[in-house]
């Protein structure tokens, strides 16, 4: 069987990260990640003004945030990112005694929310934003018996995607390809009592439901509210952050409230737009880890300014 050179390349780049010292794999891909940084590019340039984005919600209205400031943050950005995949080619190596060794919860409140939102016996709905390195959290949960199955976008060629499952399964993450079938298989997990974790700060497929986040109209997928909505599991905001040092640190926030109180689709969008809040609140304790270097507002894409 004929084997494509990018699926080739990630699986020699993974067993090679995989096999040298944490501290060595890390240094070198933040190295390289820091020097293609320092050229001009699309992603580079996206992700510099989505970082504006998150400063000036911070700033007092009619100031704009430092440049330098921004540029610095995307620059560092793209060092955090280059520790993510890091981390993800390493992870199914590593021993349950040292994934418990360098995964911790931020309070103890925190366990306190994840079960009291388990022991209801419905799954629970994870909402996360893309920060940090959220696959130490599925794998973490595996270990504590919550098994996580997550929607994974689909990768080419096919053998790669694959590949990609495989690696999550030694995690004891299951993934389900985006698309038709992807909303069955994420209902038949939570009536198997079993824990899904949706990435939920990009409206990747473009039918998502609209909402204000960081102070401009855009729209973020409603797959997490909904499935909470139709199936009665706990709707919980979640981060896992990448450090102190080779730490990672989850913050699990109170299940939200998922009373019906109107039609399903005013549901939907109320409970979207409060994860929305709570997102802009979490990326920015850490906006250097917000891995977002793809268009998210229509403004992006027209080039005009849509700020509400």
């Amino acid at each position: 069987m004929a084997f494509s050179a990018r699926y080739l390349t990630y699986r020699t780049l993974a067993a090679a990260l995989s096999r040298l010292p944490e501290s060595v794999a890390v240094g070198v891909a933040v190295g390289v990640s820091r020097a293609m940084a320092l050229r001009q590019s699309e992603s580079l340039a996206m992700g510099e003004r989505n970082l504006r984005r998150v400063l000036a919600s911070e700033c007092v209205h009619g100031v704009e945030p430092d440049t330098a400031l921004v540029r610095r943050l995307a620059r560092r950005s793209f060092g955090q990112y280059a520790r993510y995949w890091v981390d993800g080619s390493r992870l199914p190596s590593l021993s349950p005694e040292k994934v418990r060794a360098h995964f911790r919860l931020e309070r103890a409140e925190n366990d306190t929310n994840l079960r009291e939102a388990w022991a209801q016996g419905r799954g629970i709905v994870m909402a996360l934003p893309h920060v940090g390195s959220w696959e130490w959290g599925g794998a973490w949960l595996a270990l504590e018996g919550m098994p996580m199955t997550a929607v994974m976008e689909r990768l080419e060629p096919p053998e790669l995607f694959e590949w990609f499952v495989g690696q999550r399964a030694g995690m004891g993450l299951t993934a389900v390809p985006m698309g038709e079938g992807s909303s069955t298989a994420l209902l038949k997990a939570l009536r198997d009592h079993v824990l899904v974790g949706l990435v939920s700060d990009r409206d990747l497929v473009g039918n998502g439901v609209p909402v204000t986040f960081f102070g401009e109209r855009t729209t973020l997928p409603g797959g997490a509210a909904t499935l909470a909505l139709r199936t009665g599991a706990p709707l919980v905001p979640v981060v896992v952050y990448s450090g102190p040092g080779s730490w990672h640190t989850a913050e699990v926030l109170p299940a939200l409230d998922t009373t019906r109180s109107g039609s399903l689709r005013d549901d939907v969008q109320r409970l979207t737009q409060e994860l929305a809040t709570i997102f802009e609140d979490l990326i920015r304790r850490r906006p250097e880890q917000w891995h977002m270097y793809q268009p998210n507002w229509p403004s992006d894409v027209a080039g005009g300014d849509e700020s509400s």
